[in-house]
This record gives structure tokens, sequence and C-alpha cells, in this order.
């Protein structure tokens, strides 16, 4: 398995890449991502989205017209991507509208591309908050659930702060400390450094 790592658009979102024998997966779609991938000369099998603030799915419809298919935990609106919300703070975000393939479910691990992710729902951030975690890799992607230092901010639509910090508690912490944490922002940590310095989960 191969990992990369593409950060795009305006408020700097991670997208990540896993290539395997298997299959090509892509974790969230930011802006400039879908020709990131055409620069290397990589078709993507599985768009897995985090979770459907803007930010992260600007180039779902684009990765899906090359025949990705595309799963999230709930079908598209601009409630759950906040363009209704961002534009009344004067900010022209405009999302091309996809569809969902495939929404995701809590009860059993996602096989993709020869890859198995447990999922956790971790609202708080965002109503449809999922994380993915890989433990063949040691690799969980957080989104914007957790971050190195810190974790998705609380004051957004469905936001919620003790949900938040308790699904992180609930869903994240007990993964061995080792785990390599992979954020919708800026860069990675680990579980165990999480555990020991991240302030809000003292």
């Amino acid at each position: 398995m191969k990992l990369s790592c593409f950060t795009g658009g305006f408020v700097q979102t991670n997208g990540y890449l896993l290539e395997t024998v298997g299959g090509n997966v892509l974790v969230d779609a930011p802006e400039g991502v879908a020709d990131w991938l055409v620069e290397r000369g990589v078709r993507v099998d599985e768009v897995l989205l985090t979770h459907q603030h803007y930010d992260h799915v600007m180039d779902v419809a684009a990765l899906r017209a090359t025949g990705a298919r595309v799963r999230a935990f709930a079908g598209y609106s601009r409630e759950l991507t906040l363009e209704t919300l961002a534009r009344g703070w004067g900010m022209p975000i405009s999302v091309v509208p996809y569809e969902v393939d495939v929404l995701l479910g809590m009860d059993a691990p996602l096989r993709v591309a020869g890859m198995d992710f447990e999922l956790a729902h971790v609202p708080g951030h965002s109503t449809d908050s999922v994380t993915f975690y890989l433990a063949s890799a040691g690799l969980v992607f957080s989104g914007d659930t957790l971050f190195a230092g810190s974790i998705g901010r609380c004051d957004l639509p469905g936001g919620s702060m003790e949900q938040l910090l308790d699904g992180i508690s609930t869903h994240l912490l007990g993964l061995p400390d080792g785990t390599r944490v992979l954020p919708g922002h800026g860069g990675e940590s680990t579980i165990g450094r999480e555990k020991r310095e991240n302030p809000y989960l003292g």
C-alpha cells in the first residue's frame, strides 16, 4: 500500500490517497485533488467522505464523473456542505452537486480495495462525521474530529462539544497508542501523543 496526502482549497484541507493492488481509495476530496490525481496518472475507485462540509467535497462530482464510487454517512445536501450558511457569511462557496452511491453502515467493517476499515460515527463537529480506522496499517483517518493538539470546531450547525469529546473518547482513544492520526487539516499525530498532550482530552 502507498499512502499520499494532498492539501488544497483556501482552508488547506487534506485528502489522502491509498494505492493498493486491489484498487485506489481517496479519503475526502478537497478542491484541486482531481487535477492532482490526473497529474499523477491515478484513477480512484472509491471516495470515502469523513463528512460533507464544503472543503472536504469540492471535487467529489469531478471524481464521480470518472467512475469513482462515493461513500458517505448521509446523502448530499446543502445543509451538510454548509453552502447556504457560508453564503450568509459572504463566502461565495459553490459545491457541484453529486450523488452518494453508498451510505456507510457502522455495524460491520468496510471492505474496499482489499482493505478493511473499521468505521465509527463521531458527530459533534458535523452530524455526519465518520472516522476510518485501518488496523492493518495502523492508520485512522479522523477528518475534522481530532487534530494534532486540537479537536474539530463545534459552533457550526449540528455541533456539540459534549458529543464530540464523548465520541473521541469512545471510538478513538482506545486505539493503539502508535496509531497514526491523519486529520482533515494540519499535520499528523498519533493516538498516544494526543492522549498525553491534547489539551481538550485531559
